[in-house]
């Protein structure tokens, strides 16, 4: 039984880029069940033609959640959500404004302004972090060059996860693995990196008190609950940024790879200390905080969230196509006949993802897709070869060989690209568990309230709930002979 509370039940939020759930975690006999409690959709608003996150709404929905679960005693609470994003709480704790989308176009050119100021070489060396214009560190000074007065009104900043964390319990603080998503962390010291922060004039006093994962925020205010049951329950940091929370809950360290699918696309490994070097600077991989003093080395890939467009898109035009379908489809159109660059620019937010794909493919003189399942499946050739590349600069960077891959999260429930990422990096591919987030998160908890004694009990624990599936590779000898021609379509440079 759990020390932190009557039961081994824990509840874990975790809020992904366009849905939220709360599953519920029972630890019984030694193996972890988990029940869907409530799933609700993540929807930005738009207004003053930026596009910001409904946080009230998805508290709504948290509370509510929490509303079903008056009868049930809980050992801990937490919550994991995606990175880079932040909210900003004024002098009386109050939200100032809700939450900016990564997605916003003035990040890209704030990066442009950032790398005049600071040299890349210097910014890496401190943080470790890979290049991008969604990350916190070109968020904030944009911020800082827009709506300085707002930034001056905050006397907090807070990471999304942090933000839920604070209505339950009062308290701010900021996760170490969420924080170090920002850009603004000195990844050797596992502190805000403030020098560097009053290099481009930011505030840095601003973040919040940081934190280590599994440790104890505080309990449930009343008011959030109404239930005695409920009623003071633990709320506990996960590795609340929730690539840190899916590969919390499996082993991907020496010879295995991890790949984070979903939205995003995460290709690493867990290593003992950040790998901070021309290489990987060149390459542009980045290290951000993992479990136990831990670092996960990894690249960021565009993942599905190009399909995902595509739906959008044909469903605008009154067609709406389920993913079974557009497997099915992929799988029966020609292979390699559009590859594209899944990083390119272009890909990051257009307004008609299809049309995006036509432009990238008639400026490398190839034929658009002409049909949903050729453009699914040139997403997914793209993906898989991306993956490729990615695994195969990971190894020069570690100095050994990768011999299988994890994949975790949603994106693993998709076969075919599991078993086109086993036939591009010919490699064995574990897909699974697809809720690698969620148990992540719950796994956590364990270690924190008692129910695991450490980070490999949980993860052993995880693995004999949820088995994964195996993919070996085949026809590689099909995908070595595209490879170069992929990589002249590539954005960078590959060793």
């Amino acid at each position: 039984m759990s020390k932190g509370g009557p039961s081994g039940a824990y509840l874990a939020f975790d809020l992904g880029a366009e849905t939220g759930r709360a599953f519920l975690g029972h630890l019984r006999y030694g193996r972890l069940e988990l029940r869907e409690i409530q799933r609700f959709p993540n929807q930005p608003v738009v207004y003053g033609s930026t596009r910001h996150w409904d946080v009230a709404r998805l508290w709504f929905e948290m509370r509510a959640a929490l509303g079903s679960l008056e009868q049930t005693p809980l050992a801990g609470v937490a919550v994991d959500a995606w990175g880079v994003d932040y909210a900003l709480l004024g002098e009386q704790g109050e939200l100032l404004q809700n939450p900016r989308h990564y997605r916003n176009h003035r990040n890209v050119t704030a990066m442009e302004e950032v790398l005049r100021l600071v040299s890349r070489e210097d910014i890496y060396r401190t943080t470790g972090i890979q290049f991008m214009p969604i990350n916190t560190l070109n968020q904030l000074f944009a911020a800082s060059r827009d709506t300085p007065r707002l930034l001056a009104a905050a006397e907090r900043l807070v990471m999304i996860p942090d933000l839920f964390h604070y209505w339950m319990t009062g308290n701010a603080v900021c996760e170490f693995t969420a924080a170090t998503t920002t850009q603004l962390v000195d990844a050797g010291a596992r502190t805000w990196a403030g020098d560097l922060m009053e290099r481009l004039g930011l505030p840095s006093d601003l973040p919040g008190p940081m934190v280590e994962p599994g440790s104890v925020v505080g309990r449930l205010q009343p008011g959030i609950v109404r239930s005695q049951p409920l009623s003071g329950t633990l709320v506990i940091t996960p590795a609340s940024h929730d690539t840190a929370s899916a590969v919390a809950a499996v082993t991907a360290r020496d010879n295995t790879a991890f790949l984070s699918s979903g939205t995003w696309s995460l290709v690493g490994i867990e290593v003992d200390a950040p790998v901070i070097s021309d290489l990987a600077l060149r390459l542009n991989f980045t290290n951000e905080g993992g479990l136990s003093g831990t670092t996960r080395l990894l690249k960021n890939v565009m993942g599905l969230w190009m399909l995902q467009g595509c739906r959008r898109s044909w469903a605008a035009r009154g067609r709406e196509y389920a993913y079974a379908e557009l497997m099915e489809a992929a799988r029966l159109a020609p292979p390699f006949r559009q590859l594209v660059d899944p990083d390119d620019a272009s890909f990051l937010n257009p307004d008609d993802m299809p049309a995006a794909i036509d432009r990238f493919c008639i400026k490398c003189d190839q034929p658009p897709p002409d049909s949903p399942g050729s453009y699914t499946r040139t997403v997914l050739e793209s993906l898989a070869l991306k993956y490729r590349l990615v695994i195969r600069n990971l190894e020069t960077l570690i100095g050994r060989r990768i011999e299988q891959i994890r994949i975790i999260g949603g994106g693993a429930r998709n076969r075919l690209l599991n078993q086109y990422t086993a036939d591009a990096t010919g490699r064995r591919v574990l897909a699974g568990p697809f809720e690698a987030a969620v148990l992540g998160n719950i796994g956590v908890q364990m270690m924190a309230t008692g129910g695991a004694n450490c980070l490999a009990e949980a993860r052993e624990i995880i693995d004999r709930s949820f088995p994964a599936e195996t993919f070996e590779a085949a026809d590689t000898d099909k995908w070595d002979r595209v490879t170069e021609r992929f990589q002249q379509y590539c954005e960078f440079t590959y060793a």
